[in-house]
């Protein structure tokens, strides 16, 4: 059974097989989210994948960055990624016809602590080059 259904811009579907989300900045007990910050924060969630599921592709979604404060700290500007991380597996119909399927882990940030679903799922993962990104497997 799938947690849901993605729709990409190229019409592939993709099946959420497994997902972990957690809060961006849950636990920043000090400081302001800046781009250090945040740099380390995408890297972090890269990681995590990778090591997760190390013996799928791995794609991160660059995630957006909100600028809400002009005023500098002494770390520079106020810098907001989406709220929450996620980590995906997702699933769909292979790349090869002589394969069984295609697999790809996805890393991303949302707004939102919700499952993507259908074609109302964000934009950064209805783009993922899926024929580029993920690999075909056998059972």
């Amino acid at each position: 059974m799938s947690l849901g259904h993605i729709v990409l811009s190229t019409g592939r579907r993709i099946r959420l097989d497994e997902v972990w989300m957690s809060s961006t900045y849950g636990g920043m007990l000090e400081g302001y989210p800046h781009r250090r910050v945040n740099d380390w924060k995408v890297d972090w969630l890269r990681k995590r994948a990778e090591r997760t599921y190390s013996s799928m592709a791995v794609h991160l979604v660059p995630p957006g960055r909100a600028y809400p404060d002009r005023a500098a700290g002494p770390s520079g500007p106020i810098e907001l990624l989406p709220a929450v991380m996620c980590v995906g597996a997702f699933d769909s119909a292979p790349l090869d016809g002589a394969m069984d399927g295609s697999s790809l882990v996805v890393a991303w940030f949302q707004h939102e602590p919700r499952v993507p679903a259908g074609e109302d799922a964000d934009a950064g993962l209805r783009g993922i080059r899926w024929e580029e990104l993920a690999r075909d497997y056998e059972l």
